[in-house]
């Protein structure tokens, strides 16, 4: 099997980001971004979350943890999301960029429902070895 690319690299970080979101602990989920990540998300009005930015792994965590704590996401609470349409531009040997397209359904035991649509810009850096996001910026729509 040949190594895979850069660019193939990158898109099955993305992918596991999107399963450990539903199915992960906190920690291998925020092993996935770089130590001074940047997170961004729009404001949710239909499940009542705010606008939010965290920084570091320590305050994405803390996001994680509230969200899990709310029913919103994560083990237990029957929730996917799925990260489609990813084109990625390798910028350096170290950076790179990607944009995607993401789903979240929601009932996906019972009776799945498209829950929300949008696209991720997202940044990546090669840390410890790892290709890690670096910077996220969640749109909706």
């Amino acid at each position: 099997m040949q190594p895979e690319s850069l660019a193939e690299q990158i898109r099955s970080t993305l992918a596991r980001i999107a399963h450990l979101a539903d199915t992960g602990s906190v920690e291998d989920y925020v092993e996935q971004f770089t130590r001074e990540a940047e997170w961004n998300m729009p404001a949710n009005p239909d499940r009542g979350i705010p606008a939010q930015v965290r920084r570091g792994r320590e305050e994405i965590a803390a996001g994680v943890v509230e969200r899990r704590a709310a029913g919103i996401q994560g083990p237990g609470t029957f929730t996917r999301h799925v990260t489609t349409a990813i084109a990625v531009d390798v910028t350096s040997e170290t950076t790179a960029r990607a944009d995607a397209v993401w789903t979240f359904y929601v009932d996906t035991t019972t009776s799945p429902k498209l829950s929300g649509v949008g696209s991720y810009a997202d940044e990546f850096e090669l840390e410890d070895g790892r290709w890690r996001l670096s910077r996220r910026v969640i749109s909706r729509g």
